[in-house]
């Protein structure tokens, strides 16, 4: 088996061959990585996965009464100008209240009105027309 340390002084990197030693203190650091690796991948497949599906419901379902009913006290009508609007009868109240009316825009450029394509769509070249040159 050639080693990283053989390869080493193979290519000349390295100035002296292994020896016996290094040799075996190397295969037994191999055989160490490769425990410690088994007992990882061990402890690794002990832990459920997050993405297998529970095998019981571990979460408790809605609560249908508070613990704290002190939230759920019941409030009084708040004032027209308070609160959230009437959805079903606020919606035509709000649709004329953001409507700007044309006379908003008298004197001012409409901000919505767009050009048509681009501003260099109706450019066109001009002739050529070679000037004359003074041959002598």
């Amino acid at each position: 088996m050639n080693t990283a340390q053989w390869h080493q002084w193979l290519r000349h990197t390295r100035v002296d061959p292994p020896s016996i030693e290094e040799q075996q203190s190397d295969i037994q650091r191999q055989a160490q990585l490769k425990q410690l690796a088994r007992l990882a991948d061990e402890r690794w497949a002990a832990k459920p996965s997050f993405l297998d599906a529970p095998k019981e419901r571990s979460q408790p379902g809605p609560a249908t009464l508070p613990r704290d009913p002190g939230g759920y006290i019941g409030q009084t009508e708040p004032d027209e100008k308070e609160g959230v609007r009437n959805l079903v009868a606020g919606i035509d109240d709000m649709a004329e209240s953001n409507r700007e009316t044309p006379d908003q825009y008298k004197g001012k450029e409409n901000p919505w009105k767009t050009r048509k394509g681009n501003p260099g769509e109706g450019w066109q070249p001009a002739a050529w027309t070679p000037g004359s040159t003074n041959r002598t």
